[in-house]
């Protein structure tokens, strides 16, 4: 019987790997901007730890990840986005 293995990515802040299922995705995509959880393109992962997407250089890290430049704005949906994802799917760490 075949097993699949889970897709793992590595989260942006912390640097540890996790399934893909567990993080936040965030898309660049070229013609329709920045995404949550969908779309193809530059893609950046975040962890649900509070340690990492209250980072104070996350605005930073997601920048040189998906090689553009986020509005201030962006912060603001990226937490809302944060909250509503951090409720739904809970973290399993892999090594």
């Amino acid at each position: 019987m075949i097993q699949n293995n889970p897709v793992m990515r590595r989260c942006i802040s912390c640097r540890k790997t996790y399934d893909r299922k567990n993080l936040l995705k965030i898309t660049k995509d070229h013609k329709q901007g920045i995404m949550f959880q969908k779309g193809m393109g530059r893609s950046a992962y975040i962890c649900n730890s509070k340690k990492c997407y209250s980072d104070p250089k996350i605005k930073k890290k997601l920048q040189n990840a998906l090689k553009t430049y986020l509005e201030a704005e962006f912060i603001d949906i990226f937490e809302k986005e944060i909250a509503r994802h951090s409720m739904t799917i809970p973290i399993r760490e892999y090594n």
